[in-house]
């Protein structure tokens, strides 16, 4: 395992860099976010925080998993037929799940609560107005994720990804995509929150199951972050990401590179499973050719010979054409 590199350019939380926001690879930034007053409140005491999110809060009820005390905090399956899940999911309230945090910080083996993926603005209104992450025109999705000890498997977002600590520690553990071979990743339904996860146990790896993690260990990366680090991780890296404090709090912004009109690649993946992935060999191998020519390995030259008004898909999708495509698209599998 390596250690994520830092971002070693000048960071201004304010409007951080492009090259950053839009680079290949994770970078961590230390204490860019220190200033942030729920990071402030957060060094102050998990009580304090607790205030400081209190004062926000618009009463609007939250998502809630548990986990018994024997998950030690891995929302995962139920069993090894991978049909059901080892948490139970409630709704409540902020200040009901932040007493149960406080009250349960005492405890040797708690069971593990977890808030995740909760849209900040719907539920703290006027947060991201004094804890500003600097993002500039993107179109971001900002979520708070709020437990106390937990473990979330490896798994994959589509957009690109700035994950803030405010309260606690976390531990990154990242993987480029191209070690999804070696990460032994789960059904892509069901899964316990809408992605595929690797089912490999990180903390008791069982190498004789997963051989090959072995080798995703070698291309690993990770980081240990403290209140006001941020890691950014882009689109598709694998993360697992581990909360190690009785309290923590993370602050994450999702956003896309490409215009929202763009269909994600994930549609076309379950369409190429159903359509090519059983198809004879010799088949298989001319779709790739097919594939690369017209995705993959596409520039200029590939629709050169054709007149522009003739290009139709194969020259630059705009909205429209998109959305006629789509439409297309859907009439066809509908037969």
């Amino acid at each position: 395992m390596h250690a994520v590199p830092a971002w070693n350019g000048p960071v201004d939380p304010e409007a951080l860099p492009a090259e950053l926001l839009a680079a290949d690879r994770p970078y961590v930034l230390r204490g860019a976010f220190a200033h942030w007053p729920v990071v402030q409140a957060a060094r102050r005491s998990d009580k304090a925080l607790a205030q400081y999110l209190m004062g926000q809060y618009n009463g609007v009820r939250v998502g809630l998993f548990q986990l018994p005390p024997e998950a030690r905090g891995r929302a995962f399956y139920s069993d090894d037929t991978l049909s059901g899940f080892n948490f139970t999911r409630h709704v409540a309230t902020l200040d009901q799940v932040l007493t149960g945090l406080l009250g349960l910080a005492g405890a040797p083996e708690p069971p593990a609560l977890y808030v995740g993926s909760t849209t900040v603005e719907a539920v703290l209104p006027g947060f991201l107005d004094a804890n500003r992450l600097g993002l500039g025109k993107r179109d971001a999705l900002v979520s708070l994720w709020l437990g106390n000890r937990s473990r979330v498997a490896a798994h994959y977002d589509l957009p690109d990804n700035l994950a803030v600590v405010a309260a606690g520690r976390r531990r990154f553990t990242l993987f480029p995509p191209e070690q999804i071979h070696n990460l032994y990743m789960g059904p892509l339904d069901p899964t316990p929150a809408g992605q595929p996860i690797s089912l490999v146990d990180f903390s008791a790896p069982d190498f004789e199951r997963f051989p090959r993690f072995r080798l995703a260990l070698e291309a690993g990366e990770v980081a240990e972050l403290e209140p006001g680090d941020a890691v950014f991780i882009p689109s598709m890296w694998f993360h697992h990401i581990e909360g190690l404090e009785p309290v923590n709090l993370l602050i994450n912004a999702w956003w896309r590179q490409t215009p929202e009109y763009v269909d994600s690649p994930l549609n076309a993946l379950q369409l190429a499973l159903v359509t090519l992935r059983d198809l004879p060999e010799k088949e298989r191998r001319i779709w790739q050719h097919h594939f690369q020519h017209f995705v993959f390995g596409a520039d200029d030259g590939t629709w050169a010979h054709i007149p522009e008004a003739a290009r139709g898909l194969l020259g630059p999708i705009d909205e429209v054409m998109s959305r006629q495509a789509r439409a297309q698209l859907l009439s066809q599998l509908k037969r």
